[in-house]
């Protein structure tokens, strides 16, 4: 076993001593993890200690995009719920799906799978989709945790759906391993055929959710009439188009952009994703009501922009000191260390398909899913063809193990932190119900590695 694991252990031990016996909230236990981590390193010799590096841990935390997504995102939704659109639009939502059972948590997953197919990602997916979604659930009768989470683990789709950043980085690792046996537009449809089981996962889930919490259909006489709802907020229907037309422009145009931003094309998303919530503020604001809202003046825009950033705060400190305990497990190369072990137990495949996705939940607790797909991808994908699975479903479970894992599982979380402070929710609850979502996603990837369901695309 490598001395690397160790690390892990070390922030896994203080994590969960801080949280559940010292009673600390959650960011700073991070922080205790990441203090601690570095003094451990730096004792051991595992890397040579200066402030220079260590800042350069924090430096590379700062600079990550996701970061200001989730904060911008946070105090817009805050900022979108004092306009009377998000109102209208919560009532056509409600007039359409009222009368089925959890039938908004419906259309979070509907919405979050289309719009992961535009955006490739999982946190920024979450703030687009869940300042529509998660209020229009909480107002059907979903308890906040779990509005939180049908968004959260919907939203993780845009890490396995074409065109994510991640799914070209997986496919380029395959074809190194295997030159020219599989095509680019093969790889993408099997990725939908995997994608296709993982949506009907996600709906059955919710199924049996909202019968567990008691989400009835809305009553009859609390359900607004769609042509009352259509005409008094018709104009609510433009601001998802607002928000999503750039992404959708962006991906279906991409060469065009490719060509004429060269390198800066690969930002692109990043920076639609921190510009929008303003756009879709001042949108929300014109299209008002203001006779039945508070008007938006200087004074109290000020007032509830402060209200939302403390709101946002500890999700944010959670968020960052969880990139900076991953800077340092990337820089003393803890994946590769822990994934040649695992290579060299020769592995039958059912154990494999057992271990590897656990392996990367694991991981994914506070590796992000795109380094490891880098160091590991190449590791995984060889394993398993050794032996005898599929290097085609392996490769295009990278991005459901690595990238939609990532995103839920505690204590990095992205996604879960992004729709809890949507929703309003609090830590402890949503986490127990995020492991039964984590849980099933778990069986359902050693399932499909073990090739025991068709999938559309599947290839020798």
């Amino acid at each position: 076993m490598p001395f690397e694991l160790v690390y892990l252990l070390v922030v896994f031990g203080v994590a969960i001593l801080g949280f559940t016996l010292l009673k600390r909230p959650m960011y700073e236990c991070m922080l205790a993890a990441f203090v601690v981590l570095v003094i451990l390193t730096a004792a051991l010799g595992a890397w040579e200690f200066s402030f220079a590096g260590l800042w350069e841990f924090i430096w590379k935390a700062m600079k990550d995009s996701s970061l200001y997504v989730i904060i911008v995102f946070i105090v817009s939704a805050h900022l979108l719920s004092q306009t009377t659109v998000i109102d209208d639009f919560i009532a056509i939502i409600l007039a359409v799906f009222g009368r089925l059972r959890g039938g908004a948590g419906f259309v979070a997953i509907i919405g979050s799978t289309y719009m992961g197919s535009l955006s490739g990602s999982g946190p920024g997916n979450v703030a687009t989709t869940g300042v529509f979604t998660i209020p229009a659930m909480k107002r059907s009768g979903f308890p906040a945790h779990l509005a939180a989470n049908v968004e959260a683990h919907s939203s993780t789709m845009g890490n396995m759906i074409p065109p994510a950043g991640m799914i070209a980085t997986a496919f380029g690792i395959l074809n190194t391993l295997y030159p020219d046996r599989y095509t680019l537009s093969q790889y993408w449809l099997l990725l939908w055929g995997i994608a296709i089981w993982f949506i009907a996962q996600r709906v059955l889930t919710l199924y049996f959710m909202c019968r567990y919490y008691k989400v009835e259909p809305m009553r009859r006489e609390d359900i607004p009439p769609l042509g009352q709802s259509l005409k008094h907020g018709w104009k609510a229907i433009f601001l998802p188009i607002i928000v999503f037309l750039p992404f959708l422009l962006t991906s279906k145009f991409e060469s065009f952009f490719k060509a004429r931003l060269g390198a800066g094309s690969s930002s692109l998303n990043n920076s639609l994703l921190l510009f929008i919530p303003a756009l879709i503020v001042v949108a929300a604001i014109l299209l008002s009501d203001q006779k039945t809202k508070q008007k938006m003046t200087i004074p109290y825009m000020t007032k509830n922009i402060t209200d939302g950033l403390m709101k946002v705060v500890p999700t944010a400190a959670l968020v960052f000191f969880a990139y900076c305990v991953s800077n340092v497990l990337v820089t003393l190369g803890i994946e590769k260390a822990i994934g040649d072990w695992i290579s060299s137990l020769n592995m039958p495949l059912i154990a494999l398909a057992l271990i590897l996705p656990l392996f990367t939940a694991i991981l994914g607790m506070l590796i992000p899913g795109s380094t490891q797909v880098k160091i590991f991808g190449g590791i995984i994908i060889s394993i398993v063809a050794a032996a005898g699975g599929s290097p085609f479903i392996a490769c295009g479970l990278l991005p459901c193990i690595c990238g939609a894992m990532h995103g839920v599982t505690p204590p990095y979380c992205a996604c879960i932190y992004t729709g809890m402070g949507i929703a309003d929710a609090e830590l402890k609850p949503t986490l127990k119900n995020c492991a039964i979502w984590i849980g099933l996603h778990y069986v359902l990837s050693v399932v499909v590695m073990m090739g025991w369901l068709p999938l559309v695309g599947m290839i020798g």
